[in-house]
């Protein structure tokens, strides 16, 4: 048999990094820089194979699952790394019921893959079965393997699973010295209710363009790139206690400093930078209002010490 994705499919030697690789933190670029490296070395093309959606997806263990970098942006991502071909294979059931075997012989070799760079935990195949091992076992004559160690920052792990755990928890600092740059989301701004303007403080609402992981509720200083410029904001996560609109799920307003044009039906990129404060209900809309220029000031602090 013949694997669909890999049919027919002629390619030159590469060195290939494989991985689901969500947020392509500083780990994954360890993998990544190393796959380059020995593709250059070896006057073979870099590549990196990837997987959409996340196994876990198609599995049932979390059918709506959340990124911190769907898959546009990661592709995003693997480009300003500098490898030369992305591979995208759709993990569906047909996939999960590969053999390791199968994965390597059918994927794998099909696609003439020289080198394998993988990060210490990788497995793949039916049920996971695969290790790193088995693969070195079975392409010993064709394929050579290369695992890359865990990257620690400041005595943590970087590691998807810790990077969401900080997302949640708001921790923006450590999120993004595991990450080697700032949580961000890209989104459009949608019609909102427009009570930001009758305050005086006229705020854009972001409807994400992905299934991103939403950190927190809270308010948070940002960075906001519109139409290239970037500006300084503080952003508000939440459920707006203060107004009872009673939304059925957190909204994403962002008060863009210095900024006064439409921008409805624009898309806009968020960097998550530092949050503030937890969401809070106020007695009255000028308590509230109070509150918030006080965020700005704490905001505009805290943006002019980042780079």
């Amino acid at each position: 048999m013949t694997f669909p994705f890999a049919e027919n499919y002629q390619t030159e030697r590469q060195v290939m990094a494989i991985g689901f690789f969500d947020g392509v933190h500083l780990g994954h670029q360890e993998v990544i820089r190393k796959a380059i490296y020995l593709a250059k070395s070896e006057k073979l093309t870099s590549s990196i194979m990837t997987f959409d959606p996340h196994p876990r997806e198609v599995l049932g263990h979390h059918p709506n699952a959340q990124y911190i970098t769907p898959l546009e942006e990661k592709l995003e991502r693997f480009a300003e790394c500098g490898l030369e071909r992305a591979y995208i294979l759709t993990f569906n059931r047909t996939l999960s019921l590969l053999t390791p075997e199968q994965f390597i012989h059918e994927v794998l070799f099909t696609l003439h893959v020289d080198t394998v760079v993988v990060g210490f935990n990788f497995t793949y195949g039916h049920l996971g079965r695969g290790t790193v091992d088995m693969m070195r076992e079975i392409g010993a004559n064709q394929m050579k393997v290369n695992v890359i160690r865990p990257f620690h920052m400041d005595n943590i792990k970087a590691s998807s699973t810790v990077i969401r755990e900080k997302l949640r928890a708001g921790e923006l600092d450590k999120v993004a010295q595991l990450l080697g740059r700032p949580y961000s989301m890209t989104g459009k701004v949608v019609q909102g209710l427009g009570r930001g303007r009758t305050i005086g403080i006229p705020t854009a609402n972001i409807e994400p363009r992905d299934n991103y992981i939403i950190p927190r509720q809270g308010v948070y200083a940002v960075r906001v790139t519109v139409n290239s410029m970037i500006y300084n904001g503080v952003m508000n996560i939440g459920m707006k206690p203060t107004f009872d609109d009673d939304p059925d799920k957190p909204t994403l307003e962002v008060h863009i400093l210095e900024f006064d044009q439409s921008i409805y039906g624009e898309s806009i990129e968020i960097q998550w930078i530092k949050y503030i404060r937890a969401e809070q209900k106020f007695l009255s809309v000028d308590s509230l209002v109070k509150q918030i220029q006080a965020d700005i000031v704490v905001a505009k602090e805290i943006l002019s010490f980042t780079s």
